[in-house]
């Protein structure tokens, strides 16, 4: 999909960016057993759209991912996965970039760059929101999370990224759940359970899940949690093992 970030990126020809590919990025937000997505909303339009951009003509893709990312919520270390490549033909809607240009003053030329049609390569993400410093760029009315039950209409075929992003999310959790670094370095079982709850959508049984978990062994047990009796006292964990992926820190 086609994501207009900055002055640079409207200009007619697109000079210093590959043409006809871009990034979208589904940000998921979690805290206190909320999870949301982080949503911009383009300047006097009232057209909502996941944060994305472009390839610069020398940048690695992986690295317009963490620059993309970076530029929206401030966060420098985070773990990104790409997930899919969005390009039927049915997402081409040049229509919707008409409008987002021409809010800027001026009606773009049909051979604009911005609005041939782009396939888009999908990032997501899950971080900490109370973390994040959602930025708008200077075209953005808005930057900022939005429920996942309640989020606004979406551009192009947006919802459906966002959908898939979350399908991927849940498949891929027992091995990529280390690598978001959502806990404290040390946290109870519950603590996990909560955290893999609000992700899936629906209650866990307490047993089967500390079988499940114990059983992938990416947990260490390090000590108990002295906060009442020794026989309520919950055990402490820690991650022991490294995830698949890339962190924006590489």
């Amino acid at each position: 999909m086609t994501k207009i970030n900055s002055p640079r990126e409207t200009d007619e020809k697109g000079e210093g960016f590959l043409k006809s590919i871009a990034i979208d990025a589904v940000i998921f937000g979690f805290h206190n057993n909320q999870l949301k997505v982080l949503l911009i909303e383009y300047k006097r339009t009232g057209l909502f759209a996941l944060p994305g951009g472009f390839i610069k003509d020398d940048e690695d893709v992986n690295s317009a991912a963490t620059r993309v990312v970076n530029d929206r919520t401030g966060l420098d270390d985070i773990f990104l996965e790409q997930f899919y490549v969005f390009g039927d033909y049915s997402r081409y809607n040049p229509a919707q970039f008409k409008i987002i240009i021409s809010a800027g003053g001026a009606a773009p030329p049909d051979d604009h760059w911005l609005l041939k049609r782009f396939i888009s390569i999908g990032y997501y993400a899950l971080v900490d929101f109370t973390r994040a410093k959602p930025t708008p760029a200077a075209i953005f009315d808005s930057c900022d999370w939005y429920d996942l039950g309640s989020m606004p209409t979406l551009i192009q075929d947006h919802s459906l990224i966002v959908d898939k992003a979350l399908n991927t999310l849940r498949a891929n959790l027992d091995h990529k759940v280390i690598g978001f670094n959502l806990l404290p370095g040390e946290f109870t079982m519950g603590d996990l359970q909560k955290l893999y709850e609000t992700i899936l959508g629906k209650k866990l049984l307490r047993p089967a899940f500390q079988r499940k978990m114990l059983a992938l062994g990416i947990l260490e047990r390090v000590a108990k949690k002295w906060t009442g009796g020794a026989h309520k006292a919950p055990y402490l964990y820690k991650f022991i093992n490294e995830t698949i992926g890339f962190s924006s820190k590489q």
